[in-house]
C-alpha cells in the first residue's frame, strides 16, 4: 500500500479551476485502487470541486460544518485561521514521516525541508508564467518556486507533450527521463441539469476571461457578426461578472442586450455546451485546456487557436484559427454559425476524440509514476 499525502495548497487558493478539478478527479480514481492510501490534510477549503467529492464527507470541515457556518456571523476569522492551520497540519504530518510519497498541488516549496529525503511527484500544468511574464508582473514567486521544484522532483508529470517541450526548452538541464506526459480528462456529472434561462441561439465562452484568455480580442473580432445575424447571442459561463474594461467594450459595441454572463453549478455545465451553436476558446496558451474536452464530450463544435497544445488535444475535431488573426477568427465563427453540416461533422468528430480521454486512464498512468518514484527512492 502506497501512503500518499496530497498537499492542500491549490484547494486553499482556488474556489474552482482546472488544477483543483484535476487533483479532485484524479484522487477520486486513485482512491478506488487497493494500492494507494490518500491523506487529504484539508481543515478548511472553499473549493467547490473538493466539497462535491467523497473526500469532503470525511473531512474536519464536514464534521464541523455547523460550527464553521456559525462562525461566519460571530467569529468570521475561523475559516481564515483554519486555512493557516491546514499548512501547519500538513507540515506536522510530513515531520511524522508516516507516508511514502508526497504530491504537491502547486508550486509553493514549503514542504521541501520536511521530506527527509522521501520522494515527491510534481505535476506541471503549463509554463505560462515563464513564456508570458508580462501577464504576471505582480507574481514574483511562481517562476522561481517552479524552477526549484522541477529540479528537485523525483518524477514530473506534464499534462501534454507541448508542456513537456516547454519545460525542456526553458530548463534544458532538466532530466528528460523523469518527465512523463499524462493527459488530463473530463467527465460531466451524471446528474446533469438543463438550464432553462438561455438564449435560443448563442456562441459560448466558458471560464475566466482575463489576460491570456483573450476575451476582448475575441469580442472585437466577432462584433460585426452580431449585426449580420440578429439571432446571434453570446453567453459567458462562469468567470464572474464583467469587469469595468469588459463592460465598457460591450457598451461601445452596442451589444449589452446580446451578451449574457451567468455563473453555474457543475451539474449545469453540460447544458451550456449542448445548447450552444459553437464554443470559442481563443486562449493564447494553455497547458492542456479541459474546456476543450468538455465541449467535445457534449457534442459542441469548438473553435480555437492553432497554437500551444490545442491541436494535440482536439485533433481533427477542432476548427482552428491563426493566433492573433481577428479576420480568420471571424471567418471561422461565421462558417460554423451558418453551416449546419459543418457543425454536425465537428460534433461527431469531437465526441469521438473526447472518448480517447478518461480519468481512469489518467489515474492508472499516474499510479505507475508513483511506483517508479518509490522504486528510485528505495534504490
Amino acid at each position: 500500500m502506497i501512503k500518499v499525502i496530497i498537499d492542500p495548497q491549490t484547494f486553499l487558493s482556488q474556489v474552482y479551476g482546472g488544477i483543483s478539478k484535476y487533483f479532485t478527479e484524479l484522487c477520486t480514481k486513485l482512491e478506488q485502487s487497493k494500492e494507494v492510501s490518500l491523506s487529504f490534510p484539508n481543515l478548511y477549503t472553499d473549493n467547490i470541486h473538493y466539497k462535491e467529492s467523497l473526500f469532503y464527507e470525511d473531512s474536519y470541515q464536514k464534521k464541523y460544518a455547523f460550527l464553521i457556518k456559525y462562525s461566519f456571523v460571530f467569529r468570521p476569522f475561523l475559516p481564515r485561521k483554519l486555512k493557516r492551520k491546514t499548512q501547519q497540519y500538513t507540515t506536522r504530518l510530513l515531520q511524522e514521516q508516516e507516508f511514502d510519497l508526497f504530491v504537491p498541488t502547486y508550486y509553493d516549496p514549503y514542504f521541501l525541508p520536511f521530506l527527509s529525503g522521501k520522494p515527491f511527484v510534481l505535476t506541471v500544468h503549463d509554463m505560462i508564467h515563464e513564456l508570458y511574464p508580462s501577464y504576471f508582473e505582480d507574481d514574483v514567486e511562481t517562476v522561481a518556486n517552479k524552477k526549484l521544484l522541477i529540479k528537485e522532483a523525483t518524477r514530473i508529470i506534464a499534462v501534454s507533450e507541448n508542456t513537456k517541450r516547454d519545460i525542456l526548452r526553458i530548463y534544458p538541464n532538466t532530466c528528460e527521463d523523469k518527465i512523463v506526459v499524462i493527459h488530463l480528462a473530463h467527465q460531466f456529472k451524471e446528474e446533469s441539469k438543463q438550464v432553462s434561462h438561455l438564449p435560443e441561439h448563442y456562441i459560448l465562452f466558458v471560464g475566466n476571461r482575463g489576460l491570456y484568455k483573450n476575451f476582448c480580442f475575441f469580442l472585437k473580432a466577432v462584433a460585426s457578426l452580431f449585426a449580420q445575424y440578429e439571432e446571434m447571442n453570446l453567453v459567458c459561463a462562469g468567470g464572474g461578472a464583467f469587469d469595468e474594461e469588459e463592460q465598457e467594450l460591450i457598451n461601445s459595441l452596442n451589444l449589452t442586450s446580446r451578451i449574457l454572463q451567468q455563473n453555474f453549478k457543475d451539474a449545469e455545465l453540460k447544458s451550456y455546451y449542448e445548447n450552444a451553436r459553437c464554443f470559442v476558446f481563443p486562449s493564447i496558451y494553455e497547458g492542456f485546456g479541459i474546456p476543450i474536452l468538455e465541449a467535445m464530450e457534449a457534442g459542441c463544435p469548438i473553435i480555437l487557436t492553432n497554437n500551444s497544445c490545442f491541436p494535440e488535444i482536439a485533433g481533427n475535431a477542432g476548427i482552428y484559427f491563426e493566433l492573433d488573426n481577428a479576420l480568420d477568427l471571424q471567418e471561422k465563427v461565421k462558417q460554423v454559425w451558418t453551416t449546419k453540416e459543418l457543425r454536425f461533422r465537428h460534433k461527431m468528430m469531437g465526441i469521438e476524440q473526447a472518448n480517447k480521454y478518461s480519468w481512469s486512464n489518467t489515474a492508472s498512468k499516474t499510479l505507475e509514476v508513483y511506483r517508479k518514484a518509490l522504486k528510485r527512492y528505495n534504490g
